[in-house]
């Protein structure tokens, strides 16, 4: 496959690059591979972060705090999405006319002579891409790539490879994945979301037509049957015909279909045949997260038995339904799910784990606007848990919206849901409603994922008898 001719810089020709936010964890991404890849690195964050010491020993230069001397002789600066317009390295950077580069910018110059395949969707981008990375290397590819969460089975979140592939996630919540220039694009799901960024459903779709239009004539789109919006999508793009469309699913017109053989394993067939694989990851998104992974592979030449064997190798990437501890005979687990489909799905996983026991999720949302957009689609997901327990709104990087509270979801909840204050008093909640065998689940895109571990030393305690 070619990558097309394009207007993204060379690796090379940006010089050196400093990273202001470089603690972040797509930021450490793009900077851990330009250090690999010899290009002179240094980079500042607010505070000290364990990524900041493994890419000082890796060879860049790197300042805890933010000052305009950080920039030393920089050539090019990355700046991340939180950094305010008057962090006093921007500032200075753009006084003296230096290129500033968004991270994505900064990735697609890293990955520009690669092969690239780049994973997106509203949901399941950090574990597709994850499963692709994990099923080259075990298929002896050695892909570089970059993925939005730490990944137990690889270790790391980005690492550069001698393959000549290069994996990315693919952020559509800014536009940014539309400075990528895939040969393989994987679509898992597109639904609205972001709309404090878009505005519009309408907005969502077109920016997905966008990305596929991006694709070379010798590329492929990657989409799942399964999900109306990627379906939509797929069609949309087999009618330009810009480019060659695999779809990838349960129904009779996949040409990667997938079933269920048994717990624990799926079945894959192909024209090649049906091929047997075994997962770690419950649920049924990761299920076709895992075929979309396999077709992937047989893009790339890998043999399809290959592929299923090494798929078993994947065990999870960080806050994807991560097993944070049990107590009193009771399981938590914490998942990054901040959109409706993500809950209901998430919960479905832990149903699948639960069997004949209950299972109870401490929910926080995020966003005024995606509360808002979304609060009786969040309570109909939340309702599918025996008891489900509503935080107060994360803000993250928005300012309150008058009238929009948790309350809003609260209004759509069953007899087993209800708000819970913060603190112990959450805690308190969960430990009153589980009993052994259950599973308690944490979700959400904010700090709630603090609270597995306390749940857990809770639990512990209680058992211990304290």
């Amino acid at each position: 496959m070619t990558q097309p001719q394009h207007g993204t810089p060379s690796l090379a020709s940006l010089g050196r690059v400093h990273f202001i936010g470089i603690g972040g964890v797509g930021m450490s991404a793009v900077a851990r591979i330009m250090v690999a890849r010899r290009i002179p690195v240094s980079g500042s964050d607010a505070k000290a972060l364990p990524v900041m010491t493994d890419l000082a020993a890796a060879g860049a230069r790197i300042a805890v705090g933010y000052a305009p001397g950080n920039l030393g002789d920089a050539q090019t600066v990355v700046a991340g999405s939180a950094i305010r317009p008057d962090n006093p390295e921007l500032v200075a950077a753009r006084a003296a006319g230096l290129p500033v580069l968004h991270r994505s910018e900064a990735l697609a110059a890293t990955m520009a002579d690669d092969t690239v395949v780049a994973v997106a969707g509203t949901h399941g981008k950090s574990t597709t891409t994850s499963m692709i990375t994990v099923l080259l290397q075990g298929a002896g590819l050695d892909p570089s790539f970059a993925i939005g969460a730490n990944v137990p089975a690889l270790g790391v979140n980005a690492a550069n490879g001698d393959s000549g592939i290069f994996v990315a996630e693919a952020d559509e919540s800014d536009g940014s994945f539309l400075n990528y220039r895939p040969a393989i694009a994987v679509v898992t799901n597109v639904e609205p979301d972001h709309l404090d960024f878009y505005g519009t459903a309408d907005a969502v779709y077109a920016s997905f037509d966008s990305f596929t239009a991006l694709l070379p004539a010798d590329g492929v789109l990657v989409a799942c049957a399964d999900d109306p919006g990627a379906r939509a999508l797929a069609e949309r793009t087999a009618a330009r015909g810009n480019t060659r469309v695999v779809l990838y699913g349960t129904g009779a017109d996949a040409a990667v279909r997938l079933h269920d053989t048994g717990p624990g394993r799926i079945g894959i067939t192909t024209s090649a045949g049906t091929f047997d694989v075994e997962l770690q990851v419950p649920g049924r998104h990761n299920a076709l997260n895992a075929a979309a992974a396999f077709a992937v592979a047989i893009e790339l030449g890998v043999a399809p038995e290959t592929a299923a064997g090494a798929l078993a190798h994947f065990s999870g990437a960080s806050r994807r339904f991560e097993f944070k501890g049990e107590g009193r005979g009771i399981r938590v687990y914490d998942d990054y799910a901040h959109h409706p489909t993500e809950v209901r799905a998430a919960l479905s996983a832990a149903r699948s784990v639960a069997g004949r026991h209950k299972v109870h999720v401490l929910f926080q949302p995020h966003l005024f606007s995606r509360t808002r957009e979304f609060a009786r689609e969040f309570a109909e997901a939340l309702n599918t848990a025996d008891t489900a327990l509503v935080l107060d709104i994360y803000p993250a990087r928005e300012d309150p919206i008058p009238g929009v509270t948790s309350g809003l979801i609260a209004e759509h909840l069953g007899s087993g849901g209800s708000l819970v204050g913060p603190g112990a008093e959450a805690v308190q909640a969960v430990l009153a409603a589980a009993a052994p065998g259950d599973i308690v689940l944490t979700a959400g895109a904010g700090d709630v994922t603090a609270y597995g571990p306390q749940i857990v030393d809770a639990l512990t305690v209680e058992a211990a008898g304290g």
